[in-house]
């Protein structure tokens, strides 16, 4: 259990995207490998059923990733769009020169 809250920390401490985007495919390929591992005619229930929860785990912490690339995502085009609306925004005034 240990284990899962020091990788929740570190997931939840990422900052670069890279980053990120290393930890999800990471995450993708050993549920990959684990589901190959599932199939193999050689393991135990017993290690079928304990695979299975390692999936479930890491089907949280995936999701977890997913979500906050996400909201990156979001995040920056939310702030470029900001920029837009408050440029629109811009009201002119014209002054005119009484002539004397």
């Amino acid at each position: 259990m240990n284990l899962l809250l020091l990788k929740r920390a570190r997931a939840d401490s990422m900052t670069e995207p890279d980053i990120l985007s290393r930890k999800i495919g990471e995450l993708k390929e050993w549920q990959r490998v684990a589901w190959q591992r599932i199939a193999d005619p050689l393991v135990t229930p017993f290690e079928r059923r304990e695979i299975r929860n390692h999936i479930r785990e890491s089907d949280g912490e995936l999701r977890r990733c997913l979500g906050m690339m996400s909201e990156r995502l979001r995040f920056q085009l939310g702030a470029v769009e900001d920029v837009d609306d408050s440029l629109a925004k811009l009201e002119f005034r014209l002054l005119s020169q009484n002539e004397s």
